[in-house]
């Protein structure tokens, strides 16, 4: 091995290693099994020298001599490496506690063999941080006003008023309160621990670890003392009535007072509706009328997906929502059961989209995926999906993949920073690609900004993206609106578009060499995979997003 490839992994190790030398390094250990293991020896025999510094106090400096059967002067006989380099490389590793070894997966998308090296950090990164107070649990026929922000079940609700017109609301707060909401309501979030009713009635539900929890309505604040109550705020009125333990009243006409179950005190205005909370929601109501609206909104999709199986630019079409077979996804469009998918490994079936009726695939085990064979040739590319996110744990998280990444195959994903990646293999000759990889190949990864961060965590996104050959363009939506659109350019365009054998959820590459893959299985789930020989508009794009979305959306 000559010293050019021995400083790469050296500098590789110490941190001082330069982008496009780093491709270089992880071409070469890909290609050459000596380049492997002399790696895999300089990082153990610099942990050893890190554990030798640690123990000694850290005095080593560069120029002394270590003892005579230390490793390093096993490796500086075995590969000319230097005592001077490896102990700066060991004072790195002390620092930091170790290195992280390669893991198989591909630091571009274009090769089903590559390896990646990851690299020493010399900080710990920043921990994720989101505002907020309470979560959305669920929801029934809510309509936000117009002058209020709009959110779905799931969402943070961070500080600020929540103002819905129609429906109900259940709030949980992180201290553990809950809140049943009916509309229309306005409510001001001001912590975990406090609301202030500006209009609108509810139910509050307060545990013991939630007590002293505080609801403020009119000029009063209702403070939990281990409780289940009810507030009503008018614009002339406002009263609580406690259902079930104890509340105190501080400040207002009734500061002081303590209220226990059955009583009801008016902190504005006079006792003329002493019915009011007669009717009023209670969990299971709102639980009974949430699944109700689901099974509507079921029914609903399901006619229109009847609908859209005869559009004859359908390649394939994965209606999962509605599938039971154990282990194969029924292809729904006319090209027939040849082209339906596999299941492969650990993938399971969770709730789907529209709730308990309905079923979405999950491939949160490394092994999970499902397999098909699509032929042919085509003009171009519409890729559309329902996908639910739990974490980006991988650098590149699938969402759909041919196998060989051959000319003409797509590559659908989406990269750890929560940005969508699309791709078309323009050339897959060695050495055609733009990198300095002797080996690399031509193409182009057409980037969104990022969709997704812990915050969207669990939440159902529909996302499609639009390849067309034609106007030589590549179009890729959220929720049906637009979010990213470049153009093809000649360098990277491609006329006859090709599928072949490909996964969903994950990347198959059974032609490999070796028994090492790619981790690329999405960590969530997937529903409804529709995919066209034409390059879908934005309206049709919102259709497909008006017709499939879920409750509260």
């Amino acid at each position: 091995m000559d010293d050019k490839i021995r400083n790469l992994i050296f500098q590789a190790i110490d941190q001082t290693i330069s982008a496009d030398d780093f491709d270089v390094l992880q071409d070469a250990i890909e290609r050459r099994e000596e380049v492997r293991s002399e790696y895999l020896r300089a990082v153990s025999l610099c942990e050893s020298l890190g554990e030798i510094a640690t123990e000694s106090g850290g005095d080593l400096h560069a120029g002394q001599s270590p003892r005579n059967d230390s490793p390093a002067s096993v490796l500086d006989d075995a590969t000319g490496w230097t005592w001077q380099r490896l102990a700066i490389a060991a004072t790195v590793l002390a620092l930091v506690g170790g290195v992280a070894y390669w893991f198989g997966q591909s630091n571009d998308g274009d090769d089903p063999q590559r390896v990646e090296i990851a690299q020493v950090a010399s900080d710990e990164p920043a921990e994720a941080l989101i505002a907020g107070h309470a979560t959305l649990r669920s929801a029934v026929d809510l309509q936000w006003s117009s002058d209020s922000l709009a959110f779905r079940e799931g969402d943070v609700l961070p500080n600020g008023v929540l103002q819905f017109d129609e429906g109900i609301a259940e709030i949980d707060f992180f201290c553990g309160a809950t809140l049943i909401v009916e509309g229309p309501a306005a409510l001001d979030v001001e912590s975990d621990w406090s609301v202030r009713v500006v209009k609108g009635r509810l139910r509050a539900s307060v545990p013991p670890a939630a007590r002293g929890f505080i609801v403020k309505a009119a000029d009063s604040e209702i403070i939990d003392l281990g409780t289940e109550f009810a507030v009503e705020v008018g614009a002339d009125e406002a009263r609580v009535e406690v259902i079930d333990g104890e509340v105190e009243l501080r400040g207002g006409r009734h500061d002081g007072d303590h209220l226990v179950t059955g009583e009801r005190q008016w902190l504005k205005g006079s006792q003329s509706r002493p019915d009011a909370f007669e009717g009023l929601s209670t969990v299971n109501d709102l639980q009974r009328r949430r699944e109700d609206a689901q099974s509507q909104q079921f029914e609903q999709w399901k006619t229109y997906s009847r609908q859209l199986r005869t559009d004859d630019r359908l390649i394939a079409y994965y209606p999962i929502a509605e599938s039971d077979a154990e282990r194969f996804i029924p292809n729904r469009a006319a090209s027939g059961s040849e082209l339906d998918g596999i299941l492969v490994g650990p993938v399971t079936r969770a709730d789907g989209r529209f709730g308990a009726a309905s079923t979405a695939l999950e491939f949160d085990r490394p092994g999970s995926r499902v397999r098909t064979r699509i032929d042919g040739a085509f003009d171009a590319f519409t890729f559309a999906c329902w996908v639910r996110i739990d974490s980006l744990e991988h650098r590149y998280n699938s969402l759909f993949m041919g196998d060989g990444y051959e000319n003409g195959e797509p590559h659908w994903q989406i990269h750890e920073d929560g940005r969508l990646m699309f791709s078309v293999m323009v050339d897959d000759t060695p050495g055609a690609g733009l990198g300095p990889a002797e080996d690399s190949r031509l193409h182009r990864i057409y980037y969104t900004e990022p969709i997704w961060d812990v915050s969207e965590s669990g939440k159902w996104l529909h996302i499609a993206a639009v390849y067309d050959p034609v106007a030589r363009q590549v179009n890729q939506f959220v929720n049906g609106e637009l979010i990213s659109s470049e153009p093809i350019t000649d360098q990277f365009h491609v006329q006859t578009l090709r599928i072949g054998t490909a996964e969903i959820g994950n990347w198959g590459q059974p032609l490999r060499n070796s028994p090492w893959f790619a981790v690329r299985n999405l960590n969530g789930a997937i529903d409804e995979l529709a995919i066209f020989n034409a390059a879908l508009g934005r309206e049709e794009i919102q259709t497909l997003y008006e017709q499939g979305k879920p409750l509260g959306y």
